[in-house]
């Protein structure tokens, strides 16, 4: 087999660190695997990515980093997210060009597509109407990505795609109650809830529905694709729409593996947001038709583990 460098970047995060304890375990013959941190660079600046590329010359990229942030900081510095997400992903699709990378794999978010549209949601949809505006910076700057990734394989031919997953969750995340996602941030209340001996209390009323995949499961899925699905198209990688699930079940899940004996509030004085984001994975499954997904109540079991176990270290 061929020798393969492959080069994650973001590599430090939730899902990078999911890519690891999987490649750890399921790495092929020939395969080097390289997390990079902020700490090897500053993808924002064309020198210090050129330094990685010279440095690793890999021949497949995973593209996770991205300037990332809760509802406040989308609102407030949308042209700080547009600018640094652009410079990014034009940083390591140049440089991917450049180097004759193999394939890049690119990670795009549900949140990117239109505001206004139908449910389910496929990867057909992405360009149909402007994105919630209170993200539009960073949804923008996402969309270049799968634009790019076409003019790319056109005039370069080269093998670059993105991936579309939906809300994930699992060890690594991180669990601030502010500014982290849905399950990560009840997780860390229940904590404090059974830790205080007060109510475990959700906002709204727990009828909204999501999918959650679990990063051991994307991260399967993500290096599949970087191995065997070859078009710049991207694929949703999500739990099936049977598996979406109301807020409700999630917090009584999380109270069930925190294993919280007290009282569970959902406070409606709070808002609920978007009722549902259904997103179909009907082209994933046309691939992959029998792949099991870790269930809801064993992912957040598995993540609270994980959390009471790394409490001290943990993001949050």
């Amino acid at each position: 087999m061929t020798n393969s460098t492959i080069l994650v970047t973001g590599g430090s995060g939730l899902v990078g660190q999911a890519i690891k304890a999987y490649t750890d375990e399921n790495s092929q013959p020939g395969e080097t695997w390289i997390f990079l941190s902020s700490k090897d660079g500053d993808l924002r600046v064309r020198g210090d990515t050129d330094k990685i590329f010279d440095k690793y010359q890999p021949t497949h990229v995973i593209h996770l980093a991205a300037k990332v942030g809760g509802l406040f900081a989308n609102l407030s510095q949308k042209v700080e997210f547009y600018r640094e997400n652009t410079l990014i992903n034009d940083n390591i699709m140049e440089n991917c060009r450049l180097h004759k990378v193999t394939k890049l794999v690119s990670m795009l978010s549900t949140c990117i597509f239109p505001d206004k549209t139908k449910y389910p949601i496929d990867e057909t949809m992405l360009h149909d109407g402007p994105p919630h505006p209170s993200n539009e910076g960073y949804a923008y700057a996402k969309r270049l990505i799968d634009t790019m990734n076409r003019a790319y394989a056109e005039e370069y031919g080269c093998n670059f795609t993105s991936i579309i997953p939906t809300n994930i969750y699992g060890p690594h995340d991180n669990f601030s109650i502010q500014n982290g996602h849905v399950i990560p941030g009840l997780i860390h209340k229940c904590y404090i809830a059974k830790k205080e001996g007060t109510p475990f209390t959700i906002w709204g009323s727990g009828t909204p529905l999501r999918q959650f995949i679990y990063s051991l499961d994307l991260a399967e899925l993500t290096v599949w694709v970087m191995r065997d699905y070859h078009s710049p198209d991207p694929i949703t990688l999500s739990v099936d729409e049977s598996a979406e699930v109301p807020i409700k079940d999630v917090a009584l899940a999380v109270a069930k593996a925190m294993k919280f004996e007290g009282e569970v509030v959902f406070d409606t004085t709070k808002a609920d947001g978007q009722f549902k984001k259904t997103a179909c994975n009907k082209k994933l499954r046309s691939y992959r038709p029998d792949y099991k997904f870790v269930s809801m109540e064993e992912g957040i079991q598995k993540s609270v583990d994980w959390f009471l176990a790394n409490y001290e270290t943990a993001r949050k």
